[in-house]
C-alpha cells in the first residue's frame, strides 16, 4: 500500500490522512489515468496524453462545493489570456458528465475535466487522496509540469475548505509555457 501521510491537511479544522508522496518542484511528475467526457463518449486519458505544453492540474474534492467552484471558475478566467499555450485539467472525484455539466452550466471552456474515481491513480500518485472519508475524495492542489514533464509548482491546501493561492502557480505556468 502507499505511504499514508498522517494529518498532512485538515477539513473543517479535523485532520486529514493523505495517501500518496508529497510532491515537490523538481520532482517529475508522476503518470496517471482518469476518465474524461468528449464529444466521442468517455475516454481514458494518462499523462502522456497531455503532453507538448505546460500543464495546470487544478485539484478539488467536487466541483458540486461552493470553493470547487470558484476556484475552477477563478483560474478559467485567469487562464483564457494564455489560450492554447498550456494545457489545464481540472481533477476530482466527480463523474465526468456531472463535471461536464457543471462547466457547461459555468461557462468554462477552457480547462478539461478528469475524474479519478477510475482508479484513484492521480490520488495516489500525486499525494492528494484523502483516506479514511465515507467516499473518495481529493484534496484540494495545484501542479504545474512543464513541457518536459517535471514539476515545477505544487501547492497542497492546508485547510480544505480554503482557496489555493492562484498567483504562484499562474506565475510558474506562466514561465513553463513562456508566456
Amino acid at each position: 500500500m502507499a505511504e499514508i501521510r498522517k494529518g498532512e491537511v485538515t477539513m473543517k479544522g479535523n485532520p486529514v490522512d493523505l495517501i500518496g508522496p508529497r510532491l515537490k518542484a523538481g520532482d517529475q511528475a508522476p503518470d496517471f489515468s482518469c476518465a474524461t467526457k468528449g464529444e466521442a463518449g468517455l475516454a481514458v486519458l494518462s499523462l502522456k496524453d497531455t503532453a507538448g505544453k505546460a500543464r495546470l492540474f487544478s485539484v478539488v474534492p467536487s466541483l458540486d462545493t461552493p470553493v470547487c467552484s470558484v476556484q475552477t471558475k477563478t483560474l478559467s478566467k485567469t487562464l483564457a489570456e494564455l489560450g492554447d499555450k498550456v494545457g489545464a485539467y481540472t481533477i476530482s472525484m466527480d463523474l465526468p458528465f456531472a463535471m461536464a455539466r457543471f462547466c457547461a452550466d459555468a461557462g468554462v471552456v477552457n480547462m478539461t475535466n478528469l475524474s479519478d474515481l477510475h482508479n484513484h491513480s492521480f490520488g495516489e500518485h500525486y499525494g492528494v487522496l484523502m483516506h479514511g472519508t465515507p467516499v473518495p475524495l481529493l484534496t484540494r492542489a495545484l501542479f504545474v509540469v512543464d513541457p518536459s514533464g517535471t514539476i515545477v509548482h505544487a501547492e497542497y491546501v492546508k485547510e480544505v475548505t480554503n482557496e489555493p493561492d492562484y498567483g504562484p502557480a499562474i506565475e510558474a505556468l506562466k514561465k513553463a509555457a513562456g508566456a
